[in-house]
């Protein structure tokens, strides 16, 4: 092998062993790493929470028409019943409970009552992105929508994932959200700051 080509080999050598080096630093560097993904949300089986608004519509009688946010507690006040309790449930099955009340308490014997989500809880969306802030959900939102409502991306986002902080059955939760990753209603979203 000729002195040429012992060198040349040596620089090669030495420069991708360089970028290799490199390579692991930055992976190392990357916000948020060792978290794990926030469990999966599915925005069809979509269950009330406190600051949910819900219009309760009752058939038959408009009067009982109304609309309702749920409170800290977890309940919602109706007039004639006082305080349901509707965190946690589907729009079907605070309907179906309302109903079942108010044909036990022989207020209404053949009660209808559909139940209606008019305004979702917020989501936050803080760090690295134009208009940080509380944004309204609106079902089917992603990752990527939710950056989009507020202002987009800032020069400096790092954009592969973004952390999130999430309720999950009265339970806070940790962990990462990629852009196509759906949004559940109250949660709070970081945007992190590229490091390079």
């Amino acid at each position: 092998m000729t002195e040429f080509l012992r060198m040349r080999l040596l620089q090669n050598l030495r420069k991708y062993t360089l970028l290799c080096v490199t390579g692991c630093c930055l992976a190392a560097c990357s916000p948020g790493r060792g978290l794990t993904p926030v469990p999966a949300y599915d925005p069809i089986q979509y269950r009330l929470g406190t600051d949910d608004e819900v219009r309760l519509m009752t058939y038959g009688q408009d009067q009982l028409t109304s609309d309702f946010r749920i409170d800290s507690a977890g309940n919602i006040d109706v007039p004639l019943l006082g305080d349901v309790h509707a965190s946690g449930l589907t729009t079907r099955e605070l309907g179906q409970s309302i109903t079942a009340s108010l044909r036990q308490k022989a207020i209404l014997r053949d009660a209808k009552i559909a139940v209606q989500v008019t305004a979702y809880r917020l989501v936050s969306v803080i760090g690295e992105v134009e208009h940080p802030g509380q944004y309204a959900y609106q079902p089917g939102m992603t990752l990527l929508s939710a950056i989009a409502a507020a202002g987009g991306f800032t020069y400096r986002s790092w954009e592969r994932y973004a952390y999130a902080i999430r309720q999950e059955g009265g339970n806070t939760v940790t962990g990462l959200l990629y852009p196509q990753n759906f949004v559940k209603p109250g949660d709070v979203i970081k945007v992190y700051e590229r490091h390079f």
